[in-house]
């Protein structure tokens, strides 16, 4: 076995794998679209029998496969036949998988990334410069983006929602409002963990009209209140812990703190605002891994919703301007933190 370490790469490679990179999101955004990894649970197939179960063209269907598995997604086990690998299981339509979050990426995230250059230039978002609309008016005008958004979203939360209930000492009794919490992915797992808790879910109309299904399957159906509005003019009053997760990183510091400050009106005197969101580190940006996903995810915001990423001082005066106090910030393991915070 030959036990040399690959040659680093040069900087000029390093920028032209940064230059080309979208091809290979959109090599795996297609392969989500198109169920490939589902269709090879099962076992190897060969390319053809792929090509006729997907509607595609064989020999070009094996070209992306191919490349593909030149990249460790999906594995040319003989010629023109292809099985699994432990990546490309992520791409299978099962719980936890990231097909979803392919086809986001690869269908809705080119639509602001491409106008990262006027985004820097007019301060308008990606969306706004692309169809004229904000990324949620483009979801409405477009039922399709909207679905697809939708799904990643709460299989994202789905994931998130274990680390949330894993981090944070929910109280065994009282009332959980959870805001724009989609179809209750997070709600459900709060109250499987608390038995005595109940919940409210709360988001616009057309979003929690889709989450009976999921609180029913969850067996938490009954204890939980399904409410839409628009979180922006008021909340359902009297909850014991508001969570916010991943919605205030979507909005600027105005349009955050209003939401804030919905929810300080709205909560209990001896209520709890818990906010799951990344919290990034003040200072110099860093050549390591985490400074990279921290600011990719920050102008990813940017270019998306027209929000940010925080750091812990800017969530300190985003909660002062709000009326609370940030009491303690907790780790998870997704990378994300619980920012919590009660009335000041």
């Amino acid at each position: 076995m030959d036990t040399r370490a690959a040659p680093e790469a040069t900087p000029r490679q390093a920028v032209d794998g940064m230059i080309r990179g979208y091809m290979l999101s959109h090599a795996v955004c297609t392969a989500a679209r198109l169920g490939l990894a589902d269709r090879l649970a099962d076992g190897p197939r060969a390319c053809a029998e792929l090509a006729e179960a997907t509607g595609t063209r064989a020999p070009l269907l094996r070209r992306l496969l191919r490349l593909l598995a030149s990249a460790g997604v999906f594995a040319e086990v003989e010629p023109g036949v292809f099985a699994l690998t432990p990546e490309a299981e992520l791409l299978r339509d099962t719980p936890g998988s990231l097909r979803a979050a392919a086809l986001l990426w690869g269908e809705l995230g080119t639509i602001a990334w491409r106008e990262l250059t006027g985004v820097v230039q007019t301060g308008r978002t990606g969306y706004q410069l692309a169809t004229g609309l904000r990324e949620w008016e483009y979801y409405a005008q477009h039922p399709e983006a909207g679905a697809v958004f939708d799904a990643a979203m709460t299989a994202g939360a789905r994931v998130w929602a274990d680390a949330v209930v894993a981090a944070y000492d929910f109280p065994a009794t009282g009332t959980v409002v959870d805001v724009g919490g989609g179809q209750g992915a997070l709600l459900a797992a709060i109250l499987r963990a608390r038995p005595a808790l109940r919940g409210v879910l709360f988001d616009a109309p057309h979003v929690v009209a889709a989450a009976p299904a999921v609180l029913a399957a969850a067996g938490v159906g009954d204890r939980c209140t399904l409410v839409g509005g628009d979180f922006f003019q008021a909340l359902p009053e009297g909850g014991d812990v508001y969570t916010l997760t991943r919605i205030l990183h979507d909005y600027d510091d105005e349009r955050a703190a209003a939401i804030l400050r919905t929810c300080r009106r709205a909560m209990a005197a001896h209520g709890v605002v818990l906010v799951m969101d990344r919290v990034i580190r003040s200072g110099p940006a860093t050549r390591t891994p985490e400074s990279f996903e921290a600011h990719r995810a920050d102008v990813t915001m940017m270019v998306w919703t027209g929000g940010l990423e925080r750091t812990a001082e800017e969530f300190r005066a985003l909660f002062e301007a709000a009326g609370l106090r940030l009491r303690r910030i907790l780790p998870t393991t997704t990378g994300q933190h619980l920012i919590e915070a009660t009335p000041a």
